[in-house]
């Protein structure tokens, strides 16, 4: 077949001088139709004895090549008596089924119904491993015909690289995604069901949060600190990292609406606090600290810098944020302390560790009993001790005060570097 158009002849082609549509052919049935607005690819054939027109492109989305090369599918599909527009739109449909059951559709109708009912940072650490370590793999392919095997490589992809936890994680979000397509009639079944974390995964080997309780490491700590040559807000993080037990999410996404400065209390509400998700949605209960002078000295010093901002510890990037999660970790790694020497979470064992030999050894005026310790720690169990029952008692707090105050005067003799206090056993 003589091919009759050109590129040049293509690109310069143009409507009637009436400014009608133009019609230029190639040959074999493929027309370019020129009009006002674009240019258009056609192919006219006849079919079952009846004429028809099929759309293939615009130009120069689809080149003079590439009309030709679908011109030359569609006469082919007519020579076999198929009607190139009923097949593509059966193509169409076949497509847009293939898509509703795609395992990443599924997957955002899922996270779209829950996350309502979810805290934002589940919100985000769910969405971050379906985006990140999910899809890339799986997530075009129709839900039905994924295997146990896929997901195991998957997963296991995860684990390679450091992160067991995440790749624990992201099987169970798999098979939630699977449960909610099985109660929608979109998967027959869940393929995570057959596979055993105990074969698939390493064993876990649980490492404690690296801390310091040696009283002489904690009081250099403490004045490698206090000459943190960081930022201001960074240096009071940690300072308070050591008065007030907190975790270092709790303490970093910090509000000054949360202080009172003149009662010397902090109270956080139970949504920014570990705890089950239907608790924080509730948000009905709080977990307060009841801050010893040196904590509120610490706040007043920070306030004139960040006191208009909503955070204690605003993000170096943008007041709108709290502090970044890393800040703290970073800063110890400054200081010279790395993962394996002490770590934001470890000012918490370190606290309950020193706190506990001072009771059980009893250099103080008082003893304070491990229940009033765990309480500041806000650590729970299903024990009916364990239910906060005392914990936010004008009793239990002031109780909680005398001891958090001693705790920061104890480091304050560590700071010092002078005698350190002899623990005498209880008798």
């Amino acid at each position: 077949m003589n091919k009759k158009l050109k590129d040049s002849t293509v690109k310069n082609a143009k409507p009637e001088k009436d400014g009608s549509p133009a019609t230029y052919a190639d040959g074999g049935g493929l027309l370019l139709y020129v009009t006002k607005t674009g240019k258009y690819w056609r192919y006219r054939y006849r079919i079952e004895g009846k004429p028809a027109i099929h759309s293939l492109g615009n130009y120069p989305e689809m080149s003079l090549k590439e009309a030709r090369e679908q011109h030359e599918e569609a006469r082919a599909l007519v020579a076999r008596g198929i009607n190139p527009n009923r097949h593509k739109q059966r193509l169409q449909a076949l497509e847009c089924q293939v898509g509703r059951q795609s395992f990443q559709v599924i997957a955002l109708e899922w996270v779209e119904r829950n996350k309502s009912t979810w805290s934002e940072g589940h919100f985000l650490r769910v969405n971050r491993y379906l985006q990140n370590d999910t899809f890339p793999w799986i997530g075009q392919k129709n839900i039905n015909k994924i295997s146990p095997a896929e997901i195991t490589r998957l997963v296991q992809r995860i684990e390679a690289r450091g992160a067991g936890d995440a790749a624990r994680r992201v099987k169970q979000y798999i098979s939630q995604v699977y449960k909610h397509a099985i109660s929608l009639e979109l998967a027959e079944r869940n393929p995570t069901v057959d596979l055993d974390n105990n074969i698939i995964f390493k064993p876990r080997s649980k490492k404690p949060f690296a801390t310091l309780t040696d009283p002489v490491k904690v009081g250099q700590l403490l004045r490698d600190i206090d000459h943190f040559e960081g930022t201001l807000i960074v240096r009071c993080a940690l300072q308070l990292s050591a008065l007030v037990m907190l975790r270092p999410g709790e303490l970093r996404a910090a509000e000054w609406s949360e202080i009172d400065l003149d009662q010397a209390l902090w109270t956080i509400p139970i949504k920014r606090m570990k705890a089950p998700t239907h608790e924080k949605q509730a948000n009905l209960s709080s977990h307060i600290i009841p801050l010893s002078t040196q904590a509120v000295a610490v706040l007043r010093e920070l306030y004139p810098y960040t006191g208009r901002s909503t955070y204690v510890f605003p993000n170096a990037r943008g007041a709108s944020r709290c502090m970044s999660e890393n800040a703290v970790r970073a800063a110890l790694r400054t200081l010279g302390y790395d993962n394996d020497t002490m770590t934001p979470h470890g000012f918490r064992g370190m606290a309950s560790t020193l706190l506990n030999r001072m009771r059980e050894q009893d250099t103080r005026t008082r003893l304070w009993d491990m229940d009033l310790i765990e309480q500041q720690l806000a650590h729970r169990d299903n024990s009916i001790r364990g239910r906060y029952n005392r914990a936010d008692s004008s009793e239990a707090i002031h109780q909680r005060r005398e001891m958090l105050q001693a705790w920061a005067d104890y480091l304050d003799e560590l700071r010092a570097g002078g005698q350190i206090v002899a623990f005498r056993k209880a008798k």
